[in-house]
């Protein structure tokens, strides 16, 4: 109730006030985030739409519905997630207020949903049919579900990895229910390169079938593992080989391996990677970190990534994902979308 109570007072205007404790001069002006040619603006075609479209992904306000549980690790969370997943809501949002958060809060018409702020409500009718009201009743597109912590489509072990495909079909449903055009998944598995991949078609193909007869399409995003090496991940496209399946791509997510610090110590070259899924992609990420006084992203080029998209003749919707340390996630979140939109117009 604590939730619900606190995100009713951002319908008293769009101010970046209240409970994300900002300010206008932060969020709602130009000065915190120069331009690399701010001398130059007409340059940049700001009175061009970008090629793409822009959606959130509720990721990116985790810890905002989350909270602090995090904190103790993804063991303590993942075992939570499938005993008591509603007590891990600790944050100050309610999830089922995210369509309004991101069209009033950040002016983003549209939303990619993650199951795990939702993981026991996906044959809840009552609160889908909620869900949906809240997206239409704002004038929000819900593009996509996240989905995680179902089981490994690329499981060597038949009977487990068609388990997981059984766990990802309710969310087939309620994607479709809720106007979605997929879901994404994870290609995971362990295993050599070989064996992942093969379990991968098989789990793959099979919820694709699933997904075809409801009009979703499974996308595939590169999140660690096999998954994060382009080639590889693209290679599964190839052999599944159904329209229904594609990629999503995600400029920050092509670390291969990490030691026992969580340190990546082997990365797959991201700008080849995104050049290798563009292909099959139905989705892209915009993975953001940090960000330098331009509003430039500090490890990634941008300018680079989406031009790689745009080559590739994707026109679709493009997700704001910050997961920085720095900034707050409101901060972050309109940040990339800053970003998106002035290199989007300049490559327009």
């Amino acid at each position: 109730m604590n939730r619900r109570k606190t995100i009713k007072r951002i319908g008293t205007g769009l101010a970046m006030t209240g409970i994300f404790g900002i300010s206008n001069s932060v969020l709602g002006s130009p000065g915190k985030y120069k331009t690399t040619t701010s001398s130059n603006s007409a340059a940049l075609n700001f009175d061009k739409k970008p090629f793409f479209k822009i959606s959130l992904a509720q990721w990116s306000l985790h810890k905002s519905f989350f909270g602090d549980i995090l904190k103790n690790g993804f063991g303590p969370f993942v075992k939570a997630l499938q005993t008591d997943p509603d007590s891990l809501l600790q944050g100050e949002l309610d999830p089922m207020d995210f369509p309004t958060i991101a069209k009033r809060k950040f002016g983003i018409d549209a939303v990619e949903f993650v199951n795990t702020f939702y993981f026991t409500k996906a044959r809840n009718m009552k609160y889908l049919k909620e869900l949906k009201d809240r997206c239409d009743s704002e004038g929000v597109k819900a593009v996509l579900i996240m989905c995680d912590a179902l089981g490994d489509l690329g499981n060597l072990n038949n009977e487990k990895r068609k388990e997981a495909v059984i766990n990802h079909q309710p969310w087939v449903d309620a994607a479709n229910y809720l106007g979605c055009h997929a879901i994404r998944v994870n290609a995971a598995g362990e295993g050599t390169a070989h064996e992942v991949k093969s379990a991968a078609v098989d789990g793959l193909g099979s919820l694709t079938e699933y997904g075809a007869q409801n009009d979703i399409s499974i996308i595939v995003e590169n999140h660690g593992g096999h998954s994060s090496n382009g080639q590889w991940l693209a290679s599964v496209m190839k052999e599944v080989n159904n329209s229904y399946c594609g990629t999503l791509p995600d400029f920050g997510n092509f670390c291969i391996e990490r030691g026992a610090d969580y340190q990546c110590i082997k990365e797959y070259d991201p700008y080849q990677g995104v050049k290798e899924l563009m292909p099959y992609a139905k989705g892209v990420s915009a993975k953001t970190h940090n960000f330098d006084s331009d509003g430039n992203e500090t490890t990634i080029d941008y300018l680079k990534m989406l031009k790689i998209v745009k080559d590739a003749g994707y026109t679709g919707y493009i997700d704001v994902e910050y997961e920085g340390p720095v900034l707050s996630e409101p901060e972050g979140i309109m940040a990339t979308k800053k970003l998106l939109e002035r290199i989007g117009s300049k490559l327009a």
